[in-house]
């Protein structure tokens, strides 16, 4: 059985744990022939978007092909509107049973109509991973890009879609108030953490060498952060200064993460003896650094790393954003309303002082966020478990 998955909407980069790369790797891990069709979007050394040169195609270290397709002629508008060169040749020489497709939101959905129509056999599924959180932020952007080309994209794809899936509650509604696909058709599939990650990070051992290579003892009470530092996640600051001002000398922080050029004086000149930035991590990485600490901290906007820590049965602090609430799994999370130094100061002191009571809800709500459940679920091998 051949699983493709479409990466054309957004983009594909080996060694992140984003759910293009994670769910490929759980369909193989499955017993499922992968392969992976991707635009040539990237990431720059310093975190910003770019383009890979040119196509190209590869096995990766999980044994799944990947094939990036150039885009076509004029080359600067086929950005905007994703559309490439030999689209629907490179899915026939495939020829998946099932396709999951990781947005909706490219001219080239076209194409896979036009396969599936050939060959009405084959089981066909997409994520959706904007909200208005990171999406329709302006009058063009919502009326022209998202009303009309991606609703017609949408709409030209759900006679065939079996289930459009939204990776946060709020981009379940966007799929439903954006583009008028109908509510049956629709569902949360969660973000999450990959298995064999989450149960090598749990070693007591490896927390120990962690906490001794950055110089955290094993009394300190460590809140972990994590994640690219941008204008979206200057809270960051605000956790830097609250962990300072904490009296308790055994509460202590450590951060990882790119840093925009703006930033990162900010973030240098507020470390201390009880806040270290250690820079950039391999995603792999971040598993250790979550699992070396006691609780995550994330007061800025949503990012995979929620799901990955709740995966791994860790308690957390979220900045609350409407639609993104799905992490709290019957109080394994305290969420913050207000941008302040006070209010992280005090969801700090009380995980700290409840910390037992958060740690055993967590641990039950890490079983939801495992993708050897969410790979099942995402082509029609589970039922729904996870409520909107």
């Amino acid at each position: 059985m051949k699983v493709l998955h479409l990466c054309l909407s957004a983009f594909y980069i080996e060694g992140m744990s984003y759910q293009e790369n994670l769910l490929p790797q759980f369909h193989k891990k499955m017993g499922y022939d992968v392969e992976v069709i991707a635009s040539l979007q990237t990431f720059s050394s310093n975190g910003e978007y770019t383009y890979d040169d040119k196509a190209t195609e590869y096995d990766n270290k999980y044994g799944i092909h990947v094939k990036k397709l150039d885009y076509k002629k004029p080359v600067r508008i086929s950005r905007i509107i994703k559309t490439y060169v030999g689209t629907y040749k490179a899915i026939e020489s495939f020829a998946p049973d099932i396709i999951f497709m990781h947005g909706v939101q490219f001219i080239d959905s076209r194409v896979v109509v036009k396969y599936i129509k050939k060959h009405p056999n084959v089981k066909l599924y997409a994520d959706n991973h904007s909200d208005f959180s990171n999406s329709a932020s302006n009058w063009v952007s919502k009326n022209i890009q998202h009303k009309i080309l991606w609703r017609y994209c949408a709409q030209k794809l759900n006679k065939y879609v079996i289930r459009y899936w939204g990776v946060l509650p709020a981009r379940v509604d966007f799929l439903i108030d954006m583009y008028r696909l109908p509510k049956n058709k629709v569902d949360l599939l969660v973000m999450g953490a990959d298995d064999e990650l989450v149960d090598a990070a749990a070693s007591p051992e490896l927390r120990k060498e962690i906490r001794k290579k950055y110089g955290f003892e094993e009394s300190d009470f460590l809140i972990v952060n994590g994640g690219k530092i941008d204008q979206w996640k200057k809270q960051t600051l605000l956790l830097m200064d609250a962990v300072n001002q904490m009296t308790d000398k055994n509460v202590k922080l450590m951060v990882f993460g790119s840093v925009t050029p703006e930033l990162k004086e900010d973030i240098e000149k507020r470390c201390s003896d009880k806040v270290k930035y250690i820079g950039w991590v391999d995603s792999a990485d971040s598993y250790g650094l979550f699992a070396a600490g006691n609780i995550a901290c994330f007061p800025g906007r949503h990012s995979v790393f929620w799901e990955q820590v709740a995966g791994q049965g860790i308690p957390m602090i979220c900045k609350h954003w409407a639609g993104t609430t799905h992490v709290d799994r019957g109080g394994n999370v305290i969420f913050l309303h207000n941008d302040s130094v006070s209010e992280i100061t005090d969801a700090l002191n009380k995980m700290k002082d409840n910390f037992s009571d958060y740690k055993s809800k967590a641990v039950s709500a890490s079983p939801h966020f495992l993708y050897s459940k969410i790979a099942e679920r995402s082509i029609g091998n589970e039922v729904s478990v996870h409520s909107k």
